[in-house]
């Protein structure tokens, strides 16, 4: 099966980790999916309909990435869901992003899923990104 799951929690209530998903200002500062990329740009128009586009730059190289889609699912502070879709890549195919967020103690339980991907190959490369980002937002946002 060609999708991706990823839990981690974070030291922080739903509230402010569903924040960090929604709020442009909160996206710049994480997400990106190195510890020394930047994320120079974010938009989220986060309601069902609503649109977002996600940059990330590559620090060494200046390259620019952009992922795009559709708020397809906004329940605060419970459940996100969303397509996403790589810009200026023809061949990227569209996914689906589904990220809940659990009460866990004193904290959240993020669980993401990330689903519809053509291959193995494309979901692993999926995968670092991901793990990357959500470093970046314990780091950058959360610190333990």
């Amino acid at each position: 099966m060609n999708e991706l799951r990823l839990t981690r929690r974070f030291a922080a209530s739903r509230e402010r980790v569903f924040d960090a998903w929604t709020d442009p200002e909160l996206l710049r500062r994480w997400w990106a999916a190195h510890p020394d990329w930047d994320s120079p740009a974010a938009e989220a128009d986060a309601r069902p309909g609503g649109h977002y586009p996600l940059s990330m730059t590559d620090t060494f190289s200046g390259e620019t990435r952009t992922v795009g889609g559709e708020y397809t699912e906004v329940t605060r502070p419970e459940r996100l869901v969303y397509t996403w879709r790589w810009e200026g890549i023809p061949e990227a195919s569209e996914t689906r992003v589904t990220v809940e967020f659990h009460a866990d103690g004193a904290g959240t339980r993020v669980e993401l899923l990330h689903s519809g991907f053509p291959d193995a190959r494309d979901r692993d490369m999926h995968a670092d990104g991901w793990s990357g980002c959500l470093d970046n937002l314990e780091r950058r946002v959360f610190p333990p």
